[in-house]
Order: structure tokens, then C-alpha cells, then sequence
């Protein structure tokens, strides 16, 4: 009897963690998508360079969503045509949580090479696709 609860409560647990991993995948697909459509609607020219993580460790993740955070307050809107795209994506990412790890990163923020904002989006969109992963 007892080897059946504990097999009931462990196939609950497994259940659960299970249907959590869609979820999170799903935001982060919709992170994805977020990301790609304020890419063209950025303004890329005469703009201040942001710091762009690439390729952190997995230690330096929640570091490197940090960084992108930080930067995606500095965009701005290509035109005023696209400003309402632009700010419903910029809304969108800034909500981005990510669950520190817990580990400590040698690297900040200032650390990371200045690019501009499109490569700046495409290395998070890369990041991004790195967590799906």
C-alpha cells in the first residue's frame, strides 16, 4: 500500500513538471516572435550602441537577459508610423522574467561589446532560441 503512494505522488510530480515545460516554451516562442517584429520598426541610425551579450555561459544567462533588459529601455521607434508596434513589443519584452540560477557570473553588463540596436535584437533573439533549446 505504501509503495503505491509514493508511485501515486511521484507520477503527480512527473505529471506536473511535464506540463510545465510547453508553457515556457510557448513564452519563450512568443518571446521569439516579440523580438523579430521590433527589429524592423528600431531605429538603427545614429543611435546610441548598446551593450550585447553573446553567447553567455549558462551560469551568465540571467546576467545576459539582465543586459538586454537594460538595453531594450534605450530603443527607439524608427518613425512615428511604427511607434505603436514599437511600443507594444518594447512593453512585451520588458515583462521578460528569467529565474537566476543561482550561480555567480564574473561578467556585467559593460563587460559586452556595443553593437547597434538591430544586431543588439538579434543576438537576444539568439539567446532567446538558446533557452528554448
Amino acid at each position: 500500500m505504501g509503495s503505491m503512494i509514493i508511485f501515486c505522488v511521484l507520477f503527480f510530480c512527473s505529471s506536473m513538471a511535464l506540463s510545465t515545460a510547453p508553457h515556457k516554451i510557448a513564452k519563450y516562442n512568443q518571446l521569439f516572435k516579440t523580438i523579430k517584429q521590433l527589429e524592423p520598426t528600431v531605429k538603427d541610425k545614429d543611435v546610441e550602441l548598446l551593450h550585447t551579450p553573446e553567447n553567455p555561459v549558462d551560469g551568465c544567462l540571467f546576467t545576459a537577459v539582465t543586459c538586454f533588459k537594460k538595453g531594450i529601455l534605450k530603443l527607439q521607434p524608427k518613425n512615428s508610423q511604427v511607434n505603436a508596434t514599437f511600443s507594444h513589443s518594447v512593453e512585451v519584452l520588458k515583462r521578460l522574467t528569467f529565474r537566476n540560477p543561482g550561480k555567480h557570473c564574473e561578467s556585467s553588463c559593460e563587460s559586452y561589446e556595443k553593437k547597434s540596436p538591430k544586431e543588439f535584437l538579434k543576438s537576444f533573439a539568439k539567446l532567446i532560441q538558446q533557452v528554448i533549446r
